[in-house]
């Protein structure tokens, strides 16, 4: 049977669409954001050459492997790992604008990161955009008292 242009069955109710807290959802968009660069991230190993640069100690677009670099790189990648954390322990107004800060720094990082990169790296990096300006957007809206 049809009704408001939605298909209802007879005996059925229709689904209840339960609202998300906004924390859950931004613990969400992070866990994307993660998988997206972590698969990205693997991705780039099938690279032609990079396993051999790798090997040779070579990590561009730095010159060599130091423990400087791979300690930069290592927070770069903990950052959306505790957000997801974060973005449900902290209180509201600590959550609001560390997700507003982190996603549109993250936005602009991996942005920076793109040019030149071949296209799953550029689909995967689009994704992680989208999804980290979406962080900054829930996050810049969080309901506030009364208004729920």
């Amino acid at each position: 049977m049809w009704r408001n242009g939605d298909s209802v069955s007879k005996n059925r109710s229709p689904l209840v669409d339960t609202p998300i807290d906004v924390k859950i959802k931004l613990a969400a968009l992070w866990t994307s954001v993660m998988f997206c660069y972590v698969y990205g991230d693997i991705f780039w190993f099938y690279k032609p050459g990079k396993l051999d640069e790798m090997l040779a100690g070579k990590m561009p677009p730095f010159s060599h492997v130091t423990q400087g670099v791979l300690l930069t790189t290592s927070v770069s990648m903990a950052i959306p790992a505790l957000m997801i954390f974060l973005s449900v322990a902290l209180k509201a107004k600590a959550g609001r604008w560390l997700n507003v800060v982190m996603g549109a720094l993250y936005a602009v990082f991996v942005a920076v990161t793109m040019p030149g990169a071949w296209s799953f790296y550029l689909f995967f990096g689009s994704l992680d955009i989208l999804l980290t300006l979406l962080i900054v957007w829930n996050a810049w809206r969080w309901p506030r008292q009364g208004t729920t």
